[in-house]
């Protein structure tokens, strides 16, 4: 069959970008019914919100590509990062961080930093307090778990909470606005020098962090691209872990009967896996389509830009039951909140354990009667990230 014979892709000139930073899933639910394949003019993208398509697209790079063309990620980066290439080139480069990542040393190394971390940061929280735990605890802890990793130890908890989010405003400025690129150059800039100094450490000094693991390879990747891996972990690393673990506290908040058996029965990495499902930390993700091709009969051109709607996938009505709600007890069913193929989310097995085995029972070993101080007030925000903007609890 021909790209002529197959049907167009229906247009939806509706849905703005607002709509989709303040309640998307509504969205997200019609289109699964209605229009799984469907153009949307404001983010000149097509949208694929389908968990079939989605996997399809990710897990076949060389139809389509990760070098999405119309995304501003090189300009705030100052680098053609690996997110945006594929093949064997996207691998060598993941490849460099690979050894920081490995089971062994997530076990040996980075769970008794992290569980000292945990210690530390849950210590100083002020009993019988109503607090904000996305700035008291749930922030500051992915950022210094993340300076372990990566090897970066001397950047302060705000350096890296200020860098992540200017990295993420600027990859997402498709407006151009000159004030986030200005503010991307100076993150730049910051960052450079840290890491300057870092790997004079790492190199008289070899540890088990992602920048020591590059930095010392035998056959290194180009220094421009080892900086540029350390700014994509900071752009990312420090919002999912965060918007996750705050998800994770309101799905269960809201649901106390799971709360209870979460406690009882040590449900941490349930609860972890279902609020990543229910609300998926990176939301949407684009794909430049190489040759003509057709998905569910309709015609996709070469040079188009896909959308591919995980967040969406993680509620598709064909794999999950009443997929809408937070369920620790659903059946266990794999889900695409970290991605698949190629590009699979390099930091999931760090971020389970962090999250699921060691902050989560912690926080309710020393606060077992926590509660969320007015669920009403907790508002979901973001279309490429998502996560709660706040989450005021009181540390009974």
């Amino acid at each position: 069959m021909t790209i002529a014979a197959l049907d167009e892709v229906p247009v939806d000139d509706t849905i703005q970008i607002p709509q989709l930073q303040s309640d998307p899933y509504a969205i997200y639910r019609r289109l699964r019914a209605e229009a799984p394949v469907v153009r949307i003019p404001s983010i000149k993208r097509i949208m694929l919100t389908k968990a079939a398509d989605t996997k399809h697209v990710k897990e076949n790079w060389e139809l389509f590509s990760s070098d999405d063309p119309l995304t501003p990620m090189k300009r705030a980066f100052l680098a053609h990062t690996l997110m945006r290439k594929d093949g064997e080139e996207h691998m060598r480069e993941r490849n460099a961080m690979a050894p920081a990542f490995n089971p062994k040393v997530i076990m040996g190394c980075w769970q008794p930093i992290y569980t000292k971390v945990a210690e530390d940061y849950i210590g100083r929280l002020p009993r019988g307090e109503t607090i904000d735990l996305f700035t008291d605890l749930a922030a500051p802890y992915a950022a210094r778990c993340l300076t372990h990793l990566l090897g970066i130890p001397e950047a302060s908890d705000a350096d890296m909470i200020r860098w992540s989010q200017t990295l993420i405003d600027g990859a997402g400025n498709f407006g151009g606005v000159p004030e986030l690129f200005e503010a991307s150059d100076k993150a730049n800039v910051e960052m450079d020098a840290l890491f300057d100094k870092c790997v004079e450490r790492v190199m008289a000094n070899p540890d088990q962090s992602a920048l020591s693991a590059m930095v010392n390879a035998e056959d290194p990747i180009p220094k421009s691209q080892i900086y540029a891996n350390v700014k994509i972990a900071i752009g990312g690393g420090i919002n999912e872990p965060r918007d996750a673990l705050l998800t994770i506290l309101y799905g269960l908040f809201t649901n106390p009967e799971q709360l209870e058996a979460c406690i009882k029965d040590q449900m941490w990495l349930a609860a972890f896996e279902e609020g990543v499902r229910w609300v998926a930390p990176i939301q949407a993700s684009s794909r430049l389509v190489k040759e003509d091709t057709e998905i569910r009969g309709h015609a996709i051109a070469k040079g188009e830009v896909v959308m591919t709607v995980q967040a969406s996938a993680c509620r598709d009505e064909e794999l999950y039951d009443d997929p809408e709600n937070f369920n620790i007890f659903r059946p266990k069913t794999p889900h695409q909140a970290f991605g698949n193929g190629p590009h699979f989310c390099q930091g999931t097995h760090v971020a389970r354990r962090m999250l699921g085995q060691i902050v989560l029972p912690m926080l309710f070993d020393r606060f077992q009667n926590m509660t969320l101080a007015d669920p009403d007030a907790v508002k979901f925000w973001g279309f490429g990230f998502r996560g709660p903007l706040s989450l005021p609890v009181t540390l009974n």
